[in-house]
């Protein structure tokens, strides 16, 4: 994998230059993308460009070396809209579509010195319907999704920095999967706009990166917020471990896991107790059910109405079912929503973050599902931040993450209580 913090570095010294960056990613996907599929678009050649500008009257006010980014090469997740690149949402409806402006995302990632270099798979719509790619650990297994090629890119070493989405599990469960850095701000720090609407109550931007300090770091130069980790040791956190849920037990592996993770930070010095949600908390999780069906039902009108033949079985089916929830239960399960948030604050008031896992298992076999999102839906409908921490495995190498989750607004504490634990687990090695 290719450490973003690392690469600036080496072009803020000098020692690389932003075209040998887009080389050496370009090195790896001749390599490994027939295998992998990450892309569903790749611009080499107009990165390659955008690294190497003309000089003279032609040349840009400021070089990407002397911007955040550093020209570090970015996957886009293919549902953000791109003025230079097709962008299809993962869906035949949209086959060949060009966009006239970049979401505002995409605009950031540019304007912060980030090299867009393609537009990475996802998920139909990024919902469930599973795209082309696989899972770098083990080919054989899910990458997950929706944002499969974006946490895959990372994974394979194609890039250093990867953007995604998040509704349900989309940043946090593949970045378990395949055993990197998954990001997921709170709910509105980073735009929307110009991005495919699932869910304008849930979506949200997520970010992909080798570590926790290379995720904090991409994440600080494209937010411009105070959101680097890497400056100086975190101080301990307070964790409350979560084991008891209102969904599904964890497998035997990833409840070992969730056990070793909390032992690794109580060693650390961390202030480690275990936790139950709040009845009221727990009752929210049916809520993002209900906002998610009911959002996507009339998002998709215009693609339910004149393409439903093209649609996809699991996102017809999302829509239907969202088309018969009614006003009132849309309305109450957004009432339980905002009851569960107070609740759930004043729950975290006497600890920083919150550990649980970030899936009920390791990656699953074969590439029919992107696995189970029952591990992140009710985070996300909390609209706080969410960060897998990699580092733990199961017996035959795949990826195990550990999901850490913070107060909303805090997402600096989050990243640091995050890069606590992953320090933690990787001393114990």
């Amino acid at each position: 994998m290719l450490s973003a913090l690392d690469l600036a570095r080496r072009v803020e010294s000098g020692e690389l230059t932003p075209a040998r960056l887009v080389e050496l990613c370009a090195d790896a996907i001749a390599e490994r993308e027939a295998e992998i599929g990450a892309f569903v678009t790749l611009d080499l050649d107009g990165a390659r460009r955008t690294a190497a500008p003309p000089a003279g009257k032609d040349a840009p006010k400021v070089a990407a070396k002397d911007l955040p980014l550093r020209g570090l090469p970015v996957g886009l997740k293919d549902i953000v809209d791109s003025a230079d690149l097709p962008t299809e949402y993962g869906s035949p409806i949209y086959a060949g579509h060009r966009p006239r402006a970049d979401a505002s995302i995409a605009a950031l990632v540019r304007r912060a010195g980030g090299n867009v270099i393609g537009k990475t798979v996802t998920a139909e719509f990024a919902h469930t319907d599973p795209g082309k790619t696989r899972n770098p650990v083990k080919p054989s297994h899910t990458p997950g999704g929706s944002s499969s090629g974006s946490a895959a890119a990372v994974a394979a070493g194609f890039v250093p920095v990867a953007i995604g989405s998040q509704t349900g599990g989309s940043t946090v469960r593949p970045a378990s999967y395949c055993g990197i850095a998954g990001y997921k701000p709170s709910f509105g720090l980073l735009p929307t706009v110009g991005m495919k609407c699932v869910s304008w109550h849930l979506d949200t931007v997520g970010l992909f990166a080798a570590g926790i300090a290379d995720v904090a770091f991409a994440a600080a130069a494209i937010a411009g917020r105070d959101l680097r980790v890497d400056r100086s040791p975190p101080a301990s956190p307070r964790i409350a471990v979560l084991r008891a849920q209102p969904w599904p037990q964890a497998s035997a592996d990833m409840q070992a896991a969730l056990d070793m993770a909390a032992r690794a930070a109580s060693g650390a010095m961390a202030r480690v107790k275990d936790i139950q949600l709040p009845p009221v908390v727990a009752a929210a999780f049916r809520a993002h059910t209900t906002i998610h069906g009911y959002e996507a039902a009339r998002s998709f009108a215009f693609e339910y109405d004149r393409h439903r033949d093209k649609l996809g079985k699991s996102m017809r089916e999302l829509i239907e079912t969202g088309m018969k929830v009614t006003v009132d239960a849309y309305d109450d399960a957004r009432r339980t929503a905002s009851r569960a948030r107070q609740a759930l604050a004043e729950m975290m008031s006497d600890c920083d973050v919150i550990l649980t896992p970030s899936a009920p298992g390791a990656a699953p076999e074969g590439l029919r599902s992107t696995g189970n999102s029952t591990f992140n839906r009710l985070w996300t409908l909390m609209g706080i931040p969410c960060i897998n921490v990699p580092g733990l495995a199961d017996d035959s190498g795949l990826p195990l993450g550990m999901q850490v989750i913070g107060r909303f607004g805090a997402d600096r504490a989050t990243l640091e209580a995050a890069l606590f634990i992953e320090s933690a687990l990787a001393r114990r090695k």
